[in-house]
């Protein structure tokens, strides 16, 4: 610790208050009141390590007349309910190592610069229920035990929830991410609700106990990440990264002018991908999904090679680069084995994929695939 603590006891972590020697925790009360007195409107409020009680924290706001400068409460201890409605922190605000023994609700607070939550333990309930920050804010390392609610909040620099545990039901459902929300390896116990976001989004490495509902706008990255339930995603105007993405569960991916790469995914419910407007597949390589339905995309540029299931994939209005301008397939029965063969892969040459004779080594004639009508041929 940075700041000369409590002389109250050595186990009190609280800052000393000028010109006592003593937390504003353990100030006899005729001290706390012309301590309280000293705090204005937009001045720094300093009470790193500090316990407070939910009648202190009432009375703290009260005298900061609901608008705090810069807050340090760093390692401090709420052991009542925290309700911050109408509260606008105007500068940063720094809350690291904090523990919250009871409710913290932010709902109807205001944070005018960035929020710094690294590392806090929140032992019941969080709202932060359409709470708008102008800055950037921090939750890495941070353990939620219960409930945490970031519906419809604004984060106006972006958020960091990296290594963070959310270990009750989590949603952040019509919230703006900013810049970008970061998940790296941050592990959700339940149900993770993250719909109708705005914004970039990256859970790499990420953990998914139960169910988990994603999605995002600019740029989604999901790459090693595992999920025991199922996964849905939804993305608009993405580039989407889910390489080595490992799925207990079913997966559903709906592309809305995106581009996606699965390669090395393992799959092991039923899997759909399917696109709108100019939605692309890049890879498939190595993907490990014995059911894998693929609908409405673009897999002109699309590698195979390594495909574990291929008779697992079905297709449906999907388009191939098999002639000089691409053609449509749909087909109903399982995806046929000469998409895996070399003719799909990328690594071979133009003289490996047809004899001398004209003839592929699959046993479909070169002029039959440049035929205007060879998307209506029957594959046999």
């Amino acid at each position: 610790m940075d700041w000369v603590t409590c002389a109250q006891s050595a186990t009190c972590t609280g800052i000393a208050r000028r010109p006592y020697d003593r937390c504003l925790a353990h100030l006899p009360q005729d001290e706390v009141t012309v301590a309280l007195a000293g705090m204005e409107p937009g001045r720094l409020l300093d009470l790193r390590g500090t316990t407070l009680s939910g009648d202190l924290l009432r009375r703290v706001v009260e005298a900061t007349r609901s608008r705090p400068g810069r807050a340090r409460l760093d390692r401090a201890r709420f052991t009542g309910d925290v309700r911050l409605a109408g509260v606008t922190f105007a500068g940063d605000v720094s809350l690291d190592g904090a523990r919250f023994e009871r409710l913290a609700s932010f709902f109807g607070a205001r944070f005018e610069g960035n929020l710094s939550l690294a590392s806090v333990r929140f032992a019941r309930e969080l709202s932060f229920h359409g709470v708008p920050v102008r800055g950037h804010v921090s939750l890495d390392g941070a353990v939620m035990s219960r409930d945490a609610l970031f519906s419809q909040a604004v984060f106006g620099h972006g958020l960091s929830c990296e290594s963070a545990r959310f270990e009750g039901y989590a949603t952040f459902d019509g919230a703006s991410l900013g810049e970008a929300a970061s998940f790296r390896g941050a592990r959700f116990g339940r149900t993770l609700s993250f719909r109708k976001v705005s914004g970039s989004a990256g859970f790499d490495a990420a953990r998914f106990a139960a169910d988990a509902y994603l999605s995002a706008t600019g740029r989604f990255s999901a790459a090693r990440a595992r999920a025991d339930g199922a996964l849905d995603l939804a993305v608009r105007g993405c580039g989407v990264d889910l390489r080595r993405l490992v799925v207990a569960g079913t997966t559903t991916v709906r592309l809305t002018d995106s581009q996606a790469d699965l390669e090395g995914a393992v799959l092991h419910g039923a899997a759909t991908v399917t696109g709108r407007g100019a939605s692309t597949l890049t890879s498939l390589c190595e993907v490990d999904a014995a059911s894998l339905a693929l609908h409405g995309l673009d897999l002109s540029a699309c590698r195979f090679a390594g495909l574990a299931h291929p008779a697992g994939v079905r297709l449906e209005e999907c388009t191939f680069a098999l002639t000089g301008h691409g053609m449509r397939v749909s087909v109903s029965l399982p995806m046929l084995r000469w998409l895996s063969r070399s003719r799909f892969s990328r690594d071979r040459s133009s003289r490996d994929r047809f004899s001398r004779d004209g003839s592929s080594r699959d046993g479909f004639s070169n002029r039959l695939s440049r035929r205007p009508n060879a998307a209506t041929q029957p594959l046999e």
